[in-house]
């Protein structure tokens, strides 16, 4: 997997390209698909979340999926007109996320800000490959792997 980060610290760059990356193949994603990752503020991502989605308020990531994903490996010969003609990968979509409220959340939950970053990377490319949490078993689901993906990365709660 290609991640393309814009606006982000080079910590924050090797953390979100390292859990996208160990995420994509830990879900037996192919190679050649590519995400963008942009870090934003308030009110950037509230201006996004309402334009795009109704909902006037700041909100810690959103994700903008480009295929329709089915919680599955993806078949990337499937979606030819996705494909980036300068890298030939597929671009699953974009991931926003507010540094701000992240560290907000990281202090809330009592953990780490470098743990919400993960989570909220994870979170954001999860859904990007067909998962969401609109059901209780969806989200379960969803709650799990994000658990197993950052357990094994070694990413805890844990300050």
């Amino acid at each position: 997997m290609k991640v393309f980060i814009d606006n982000a610290k080079w910590s924050e760059e090797r953390l979100i390209r390292k859990v996208a990356v160990y995420a994509a193949q830990y879900l037996n994603q192919p190679n050649n698909v590519e995400i963008n990752v942009t870090i934003v503020t308030p009110e950037e991502i509230q201006q996004l979340n309402s334009k795009q989605r109704n909902v006037d308020s700041v909100t810690d990531v959103l994700s903008f999926p480009t295929i329709d994903a089915e919680r599955k490996p993806i078949d990337v010969a499937k979606y030819p007109a996705d494909v980036n003609p300068s890298t030939g990968n597929l671009m699953l979509g974009d991931i926003i996320i507010c540094r701000v409220r992240a560290q907000q959340q990281a202090e809330e939950y009592g953990h780490s800000v470098k743990r919400e970053l993960a989570f909220l990377t994870l979170h954001g490319l999860l859904h990007l490959l067909g998962y969401d949490h609109m059901t209780q078993e969806d989200e379960q689901q969803m709650t799990q792997l994000q658990c197993k993906i950052l357990d094994n990365l070694k990413i805890t709660r844990s300050k």
